[in-house]
Parts: structure tokens; C-alpha cells; sequence
């Protein structure tokens, strides 16, 4: 029996309308261009800041592009996963409102959550879950509105996050293209440094929550940057000299878009130029678990068939980890 891969189809995204430059949030609060700029490399980012829309909004947009591209029927779609850290609510999951709002008459449907190495977990998930035999077709999304949870009165975390979703169609081929390895690791270490510390099962909402800001995204910077560096570097050089790749053979590096000096570290560690390194920090923010694959979306046209793709991602946790995929479709047709 020839062996199963699962390989990305096609690609969807969708960014809200609404940006927020570097200008505009120094008016809000005591930061500027320049220290945003030096610190992190983030421009604008875009905000969905329409009343009673949420993750699911942003998602169903993505899918939409996605099936206009690609389209699939959809009773075709066996399974959608939705990696975000930011759902709709506590439950029912995002995905099984995707179901409704898509039609997808046969899918069942759950979301997945690793903070920002959300959606570099899930495709190993779905590489699983289409090697089976099992699944043919799985579309998953990254979305995220993380204005929903950030602080815009914390100079050091609100110039970093946007809004954002990208979906991925998956299918089965027996092909040399697609999925090929991966190495992921969780350490937890993380909690202390990157969490939100109201909202869920330990400090659920109150007075006393709301009224001293625990329901924002806190993070300790420098110790956050420290190990994503050094993870995000080592992990990606392992999974390359296990696969036998170097800097003359790797395509297209595509980093979670959290800073832009940690994607600098990745890439130098490697040695890769940054010409081969997807980068839209500066456009869209820290997206996470939408960033890769909105990077998909951004940089899909300049794909070539048998592409080698290393993805690195870092996240709260901590959650980090590597993913080598060759790409199977010419993105310019």
C-alpha cells in the first residue's frame, strides 16, 4: 500500500478593515513608532472592532476565500479544526459553529488550543489524522481577535497583537509532497510569564477580576523573547539536520510572526537568508495562532511545487516546535 501524505490544497485568509498604525496607538497610550519599531517591528495591525463579532467572524471570512479558490463541496469536508486562543465563548467550540454557518453537512468539527504554536500542533494532527486513511479532505483555520484580550492601557503588550484568520485545505495524496516530519515539545515553564490570569476555571470572572485588569494578556517580555530565541533556533537547526537540510535546499523558513528579532535569530541560526524567510509582522502584528498561515496567504503566489518549508513557532506554555513540509502546488496558478 502506497504511503499516505497530507498536503496543503489551498489557502484562504482575511484580515479586518480596520487598521491601527504605530501613529494612532501613540495616541492612546505613552509608547512611539520608533520604540515600537526598534522593540518588536510591527506597523499597524488590524482590528475587528465591530460590536457582537467575534473569532468565528474572522474564521468563516478565511473559509469563504478558501472554498472560492479551491472549490470544494462542501459535503466533500470531513473534519474542520479551529486553532485559537481566543473562541467565541468557553462553548460550544468555534468549529462547531463554523459547521453551521459553512454548511458542511458531513465535518464534525472541534478547536484546538496552543496559544501561538496552535496551528503548527494541529497540522501534525491532521498529517495523523489523513495518514490514517480515515480522512480525506480537513480544512483548518487559524483565527484569532486578540483585541478582544489586550490591554490597551500596558505599553509593553499592546503595540504587539492583530486580528486575523487563515484557513488551510488538507487532503490526501500519495505524492512526495506535503507533510514530512516534525519535532514539538511542550516544557512547562511557561505560566508564570505569558498567561491571562482571570476568565477560566481558577479566578473566574468577578468584580474583584474586572476591576484589577486580569482578563488581559500578561507577559514578561524579556524572558518570553530568551526562550523563544533559543527554542525557536535550536529546534528548527534539529529538525533541519535530521531531514538533511541546509541553507542551500530550504525554500522558505516561515516563523511565528511574535518579533521580528526572534525571527532574525531563527534565520541567522539556520543561515538562511532573510529573503527566504515569510515575514508580515510589521502588517498584520502577532496574529498567533493565525500567523502561519496567514504567512501562507501573504506569500502563497511565490510557492512552487516540492518547495522545502520549515515552520517554528513559540508560545505560552511554553508550547514551541518545528514542522517540514513540501509545498504541493504552484501558487501563481
Amino acid at each position: 500500500m502506497e504511503k499516505i501524505n497530507a498536503v496543503i490544497t489551498g489557502v484562504g485568509g482575511y484580515v479586518p478593515d480596520y487598521i491601527l498604525t504605530n501613529d494612532e496607538l501613540s495616541r492612546m497610550v505613552d509608547t512611539s513608532d520608533d520604540w515600537i519599531m526598534t522593540r518588536i517591528g510591527v506597523k499597524e495591525r488590524h482590528i475587528l472592532n465591530e460590536e457582537g463579532l467575534g473569532t468565528s467572524y474572522l474564521a468563516e471570512k478565511a473559509v469563504k476565500q478558501l472554498q472560492e479558490r479551491t472549490h470544494f463541496s462542501p459535503d466533500e469536508i470531513d473534519a474542520i479544526i479551529v486553532s485559537s486562543t481566543t473562541p467565541d465563548y468557553h462553548f460550544p467550540s468555534t468549529a462547531s459553529i463554523l459547521v453551521d454557518k459553512l454548511g458542511l453537512t458531513r465535518a464534525f468539527a472541534f478547536d484546538f488550543q496552543a496559544a501561538c504554536c496552535g496551528f503548527l500542533y494541529a497540522m501534525e494532527v491532521v498529517a495523523s489524522m489523513i495518514a490514517s486513511g480515515r480522512h480525506k479532505k480537513v480544512i483548518l483555520v487559524g483565527a484569532e481577535k486578540m483585541s478582544s484580550m489586550v490591554d490597551y492601557t500596558d505599553r509593553s503588550t499592546c503595540p504587539i497583537f492583530g486580528d486575523g484568520a487563515a484557513a488551510c485545505l488538507f487532503e490526501a495524496t500519495t505524492e512526495d509532497v506535503g507533510v514530512v516530519d516534525s519535532i514539538l515539545h511542550t516544557d512547562g515553564k511557561g505560566l508564570p510569564y505569558l498567561h491571562m490570569k482571570a476568565g477560566g476555571s481558577v479566578y473566574p470572572p468577578s468584580q474583584y477580576t474586572v476591576a484589577n485588569r486580569m482578563h488581559f494578556i500578561y507577559q514578561e517580555g524579556r524572558t518570553v523573547f530568551r526562550y523563544a530565541v533559543s527554542n525557536m533556533s535550536e529546534i528548527t537547526a534539529e529538525l533541519a539536520e535530521k531531514n538533511q537540510l541546509n541553507k542551500d535546499n530550504i525554500d522558505w523558513i516561515i516563523p511565528h510572526q511574535a518579533n521580528m528579532r526572534i525571527i532574525t535569530a531563527v534565520a541567522n541560526r539556520l543561515e538562511v537568508p532573510m529573503d527566504k524567510v515569510m515575514v508580515n509582522i510589521e502588517r498584520f502584528g502577532n496574529t498567533s495562532g493565525a500567523s502561519l498561515p496567514l504567512c501562507l496567504w501573504d506569500y502563497e503566489k511565490r510557492l512552487k511545487k516540492g518547495d522545502n518549508l520549515i515552520f517554528t513557532a513559540f508560545g505560552a506554555g511554553f508550547t514551541y516546535g518545528a514542522l517540514y513540509m513540501k509545498w504541493g502546488y504552484d501558487g501563481n496558478k
